[in-house]
């Protein structure tokens, strides 16, 4: 004798395994999303806004030195970081997603969302690896006392938020500027740059000028 089983929602069993299966495929697919890399990855040991708020206070305020003596060879680039990957190509490829390099390591295709304007590029051409903190401006702030050893380490530095792939003629138009005189367009983006430039400052105890402490402190208000 055959009975007509009910679910407690009122369908039938066979609908009901459909509808579960169909939950848990849903499910799966949203895990893999959300494990993705996204496009535009941020570089490692960007601090929380208070953190920040912290480095920012500590620090040294000083006007920039030796203004007139920066050289762009004092600061050695790009360093080989594994196999035949340099720097530049290491941060193409944890910046972007779905990135293939040659043997060579050059990328050969792969998007990349610059977080300063909002662009999506396919071509790694398009992008510069921009020093969150210019060479020049590290220079000025007290680099120029270092050892040129030291200075290749801060220009090839992978493990603080000092290197982002970019728009190209984004970071050309940022040049040696500061956050007091230039910023991303993208203002929703001006909270993570200040935390960037605070640690990089902070990390390699690099001074800030009175305009540049303003500008960051705003820009953390804003967090």
């Amino acid at each position: 004798m055959y009975h007509d089983v009910r679910t407690s929602t009122g369908e039938d069993p066979l609908t009901y395994r459909r509808r579960l299966v169909l939950v848990a495929v849903a499910l799966v697919a949203a895990t893999q999303l959300a494990t993705m890399t996204p496009a535009g990855a941020t570089p490692p040991g960007i601090p929380s806004a208070a953190t920040a708020r912290s480095e920012l206070t500590g620090l040294t305020v000083a006007g920039w030195t030796h203004t007139t003596t920066y050289n762009r060879d004092l600061f050695p680039t790009w360093d080989t970081i594994s196999g035949t990957c340099n720097t530049r190509e290491t941060v193409l490829k944890r910046d972007g997603t779905n990135v293939v390099v040659n043997s060579a390591c050059s990328a050969v295709s792969g998007s990349w969302f610059s977080p300063y304007d909002g662009a999506t590029w396919t071509a790694a051409a398009d992008l510069d690896i921009d020093h969150v903190v210019p060479l020049k401006n590290a220079w000025e702030s007290g680099a120029w006392a270092w050892t040129t050893h030291k200075r290749e380490s801060f220009a090839n530095d992978l493990s603080d938020p000092q290197l982002i792939a970019v728009t190209d003629n984004v970071n050309q138009a940022k040049g040696d500027k500061s956050p007091d005189v230039w910023k991303p367009s993208r203002t929703n983006y001006h909270c993570t740059y200040a935390r960037m430039w605070i640690r990089v400052k902070y990390v390699w105890a690099l001074t800030v000028t009175s305009a540049e402490r303003t500008a960051l402190s705003t820009m953390l208000a804003g967090c």
